[in-house]
């Protein structure tokens, strides 16, 4: 057997023990489903950030967000995975979610396995997203966005901090002879688009649209020699 199949067998089990800590912490532990779905949510970006370095072969990492995408469209439609699943709103951000590693994973590969394209997106998703939630629910003040899909500006604070220093890191140790200066604006034009978008994006489509506005920013920078 391949070393890329037992990685991909790996990785599978690795995402499906993940799903199992977040049943446990539920079920268990009572932990709440907002704190349990951030946890998968956050586990789910990091272990993400090993396809590139496991997996060689974009129809590998197909396979494996499209059986945790039917694994989890399977779990709304019959109830299940309740530490994912049990909230008191509609969001349809869990079924995003692989498809957004996904077309990251292409974008890292069409753009000659440019590591920045996927680590960027990718970080953002699973670390700027959830902090932002945390701190705009801790501190709740200061509402902004539309009446359906408020935010708070701690919320968008927090996500444009962490966002920026996501970006500046990355775009700093993986994106060969950019010049700082650069490197510092794309960080805050990165930090600056994705937060914006993420701001009026309800409904848990925020996990595909973050990511994309942060491929788009990439793309544009790379094509128009901006770094």
């Amino acid at each position: 057997m391949s070393t890329a199949i037992l990685n991909t067998i790996f990785l599978a089990f690795a995402f499906l023990g993940l799903f199992a800590i977040g049943e446990i912490l539920f079920h268990r532990f009572k932990i709440k489903v907002e704190i349990t779905r951030k946890f998968i949510h956050l586990g789910t970006g990091i272990l993400s950030l090993l396809f590139p370095i496991l997996l060689k072969n974009h129809w590998l990492v197909l396979l494996l967000c499209s059986s945790f995408l039917i694994l989890l469209v399977l779990s709304k439609r019959h109830n299940l995975l309740p530490s994912i699943n049990s909230i008191d709103r509609i969001s349809y951000g869990s079924l995003w979610y692989p498809v957004s590693v996904y077309i990251c994973y292409l974008a890292f590969e069409f753009n000659d396995y440019n590591i920045v394209f996927y680590y960027i997106p990718i970080l953002i998703l699973a670390i700027s997203d959830p902090f932002a939630a945390i701190a705009g629910k801790h501190w709740p003040s200061g509402k902004i966005g539309f009446r359906v899909n408020q935010k708070t500006r701690i919320g968008s604070g927090t996500f444009f901090i962490t966002a920026s220093i996501i970006s500046f890191l990355t775009l700093y140790f993986f994106w060969p002879d950019a010049v700082i200066i650069n490197i510092f604006m794309s960080s805050i034009i990165i930090a600056a688009v994705t937060t914006t978008v993420e701001l009026f994006t309800g409904q848990g489509h925020d996990n595909i649209t973050i990511p994309a506005s942060a491929l788009t920013c990439l793309f544009i920078f790379n094509y128009t020699n901006l770094l």
